[in-house]
């Protein structure tokens, strides 16, 4: 099989959450130009409706589906809605997320348990539920966490993100365990982990410590509007048909020094 053919996405349909702005944006336009159809979901119509049509005039497939996950009780229709209209999910990038800064003596009860239902509650019941509705029968799937550098390590002083970095630590073994229980089954599952966007979730960071997170950054830059595509679009082929429950750092080396 040639390596064009290794990416090749033709046919298959990929669930983007958080998929209308943002990186869950980057991502689907890497799948939808590997020939992946496209659903897309996020809590606000106006935002999916824009990255439809951008995503349409790019040429691709695309399903809008407005859905809060933090309320986890919608998340079978949110699936009813998708397998309805293409027949399965082939691919899952469980990519939508939340933060909140706060000194952790200080930090408030709704604002924890915001910020993990969302990172880690909500990847759970959903994976669980396109595993078993579709993955597990059809005997193949593709399962993609958005996690973080910020699960690897603590923070620097004055970040005061600790719920953020305990939820994608906990994103980041998601991944590992899941792939481990569910490799049998045929479906891989593993994680993404960025370090600094220029996206809304990032951009309080990045206006108050932007000069020196470049700086201790080797690649002296920030990601970029196509810096995971290349990762996500690996991911999601048979390119990376033999890894699973691995965690790719896309972060310009930050991490390492």
């Amino acid at each position: 099989m040639s390596v064009k053919a290794l990416f090749d996405l033709t046919g298959q349909v990929a669930l983007i959450t958080g998929g209308s702005r943002g990186l869950g944006l980057q991502m689907a336009e890497a799948l939808g130009e590997l020939g992946a159809k496209l659903a897309i979901t996020a809590r606000k119509a106006d935002e999916l409706a824009e990255a439809k049509t951008h995503l349409e005039g790019l040429g691709y497939e695309v399903l809008t589906v407005v859905n809060d996950l933090q309320k986890l009780d919608q998340i079978p229709a949110m699936v009813d809605q998708v397998v309805s209209h293409y027949g399965t999910i082939d691919i899952l990038v469980n990519n939508a997320g939340a933060t909140w800064g706060a000194k952790a003596e200080e930090y408030p009860d709704e604002a924890w348990h915001k910020v993990m239902g969302l990172n880690v509650d909500a990847p759970f019941f959903l994976s669980r539920e396109v595993g078993r509705r579709c993955m597990i029968p059809q005997g193949h799937g593709n399962i993609i966490v958005t996690a973080s550098v910020a699960g690897l390590k603590g923070t620097p002083p004055g970040m005061n993100t600790i719920a953020y970095n305990t939820s994608k630590a906990a994103a980041i073994h998601f991944a590992k365990t899941l792939a481990s229980e569910w490799g049998h089954y045929g479906i891989r599952v593993n994680a993404i982990c960025p370090g600094f966007f220029p996206t809304k979730l990032a951009s309080g960071l990045i206006d108050k410590l932007g000069d020196t997170l470049v700086a201790r950054t080797p690649l002296r830059r920030l990601g970029g509007d196509e810096d995971l595509k290349g990762t996500v679009a690996f991911l999601a082929s048979n390119a990376s048909r033999h890894i699973t429950g691995q965690a790719i750092v896309v972060d310009g080396g930050a991490s390492v020094i």
